[in-house]
């Protein structure tokens, strides 16, 4: 069979098949790059629960244990945006391959840790698998499909696997480290791995590239050290207080490197992000969007965790399995977003989320120590994480919405960035908030105060979210665009709509 002949089946094909559907093959790729992100989204939570067990089994000081999760979170979101753009000039097939083996021996190597530095080291492999796969497995989903129907479909899929993989992993982990070892939450990955790279070569496609500018080297380095900095400062900040110098120094150091980032993607002649992509409105607000809706549910469920364990007596495998609703809610989000997108745009659907996100959220500032709470929690975290996923489904749309092809790498490497560091950034901000009220003196009640006062600041912050997108970002074609391959891209995006 020739390869025209091969390619007016696959056109045959697409065009038979109704908008907004998926193709055979379609579907196979999208089942190996939706499990690839589950997995790794399971990984940001899936050892929260496990730190005290594995502290006594490998011999950490308590001090320690934090760093079983941060050096995880300090890569993931460290290099992601780097790994973003070598998706783009080296092929995003061939990086997400790359990334799974990476995934998988570093898992390996962590189920079988029997000291704090194997441990350690393979957690370090781990975020950078993450942020290799992640901004990779992206891009392959926004450029196998055209914008429109299609794509929002398999972006609102990709989001509720991720959001619901953080609430799943939680609940994993608890079940794992009570029912056999935490070791498991390893090797479930190793398991994952090996499916991953049986099939994959055999199901995902990516056009051939064109030009490939040089890597931006010391654009590269600028920012990779600035995230560095950033998540370092907001995971200090969680454990020693916003006031300790090993929270603020890094934290205004990844403000002067950010600065000096910016200086240098003005002067490069192939920038690791382009100027004129950031001052697209759709890419810089949305992208914030993203960081705001990851940032507060991510932190709703840890504020959660501690009402339900230390105030209302619950053990931790029964708690995950309450904050579960939460995660069917991400999924029911997940399936109702695209066609929420079709019908009203991906700007008033991220206001949507966010407004109903803060609805579901404030009552919960007022719970107290009765278990008659346990019922309205759940029904309001559902609502709560339906209208969550709704947000990111919006954000992702919105964020990729107009980009050429050749960007869409970077571009979902900054989506795949806010996400990650929404991740790291809203637990210490929120546990900062409670250890505020801690302070007073008031034991008996500091606790419940403080997390009363986290979860109405949480509420504060997903308003707030709503109102500034909504007088802020700007999809493409509603302002003007520049011309050339971004124009061509945005009357394309018409079309499809």
């Amino acid at each position: 069979m020739t390869q025209s002949t091969q390619h007016t089946q696959r056109t045959t094909e697409r065009r038979s098949t109704p908008v907004g559907r998926f193709t055979t093959a379609e579907r196979l790729a999208l089942a190996v790059l939706l499990t690839a992100n589950f997995t790794l989204a399971v990984d940001f939570s899936i050892l929260n629960v496990a730190l005290p067990r594995i502290g006594h089994d490998l011999g950490f000081a308590t001090a320690e244990l934090q760093w079983i999760v941060t050096s995880f979170a300090l890569c993931a979101a460290g290099f992601t945006l780097f790994f973003g753009r070598v998706a783009d000039l080296f092929g995003r097939r061939r990086l997400f391959l790359v990334g799974i083996v990476v995934l998988g021996l570093s898992s390996l190597l962590g189920g079988f840790a029997q000291d704090p530095a194997t441990l350690i080291g393979a957690r370090v492999a781990q975020g950078l698998a993450t942020a290799m796969v992640t901004p990779a497995a992206l891009s392959l989903l926004a450029t196998m499909f055209a914008e429109g129907p299609a794509r929002d479909r398999a972006l609102g899929l990709n989001g509720a696997l991720m959001a619901a993989g953080f609430t799943t992993g939680a609940v994993l982990g608890g079940v794992l480290t009570g029912t056999t070892s935490w070791r498991w939450a390893f090797f479930v990955n190793v398991v994952v791995a090996v499916a991953v790279l049986v099939t994959a070569p055999l199901v995902l496609r990516e056009r051939p590239a064109g030009h490939r500018p040089r890597l931006d080297a010391p654009g590269a380095l600028l920012v990779t050290l600035a995230l560095l900095s950033l998540v370092y400062g907001i995971s200090s900040a969680g454990e020693v207080g916003w006031s300790d110098p090993a929270a603020w120094a890094p934290l205004v150091g990844a403000v002067a490197l950010l600065g000096l980032f910016w200086v240098v993607e003005h002067r490069v002649p192939a920038p690791l992000v382009a100027p004129h992509l950031l001052r697209r409105g759709n890419v810089a607000w949305g992208n914030a969007a993203g960081l705001l809706a990851f940032a507060t549910e991510t932190s709703l469920v840890f504020l959660l965790t501690i009402y339900l364990q230390d105030l209302l007596g619950f053990d931790s495998v029964t708690a995950g399995l309450m904050l579960a609703v939460l995660g069917v809610g991400t999924v029911v989000g997940g399936l109702l977003a695209p066609g929420l997108i079709g019908r009203a745009g991906a700007k008033r659907v991220i206001v949507l989320g966010f407004l109903v996100q803060a609805a579901a959220t404030a009552p919960l500032a007022f719970v107290d120590r009765s278990h008659a709470w346990v019922v309205p929690l759940l029904l309001l975290t559902f609502v709560g994480g339906v209208a969550n996923l709704v947000a990111i489904v919006g954000y992702t749309v919105a964020s990729t919405a107009g980009v050429p092809t050749a960007s869409q790498g970077l571009a979902t490497g900054l989506v795949s960035m806010s996400q990650q560091v929404g991740i790291t950034l809203g637990t210490p901000v929120m546990s900062a908030v409670v250890a505020s009220r801690l302070d007073t003196g008031l034991l008996d009640t500091g606790l419940l105060d403080g997390v009363r006062l986290a979860v109405g600041a949480n509420a504060a912050v997903c308003l707030i979210a709503a109102l500034v997108i909504a007088a802020a970002l700007k999809l493409p074609g509603t302002t003007a665009t520049p011309p050339g391959r971004d124009q061509a891209a945005v009357v394309e995006t018409g079309r499809a709509h």
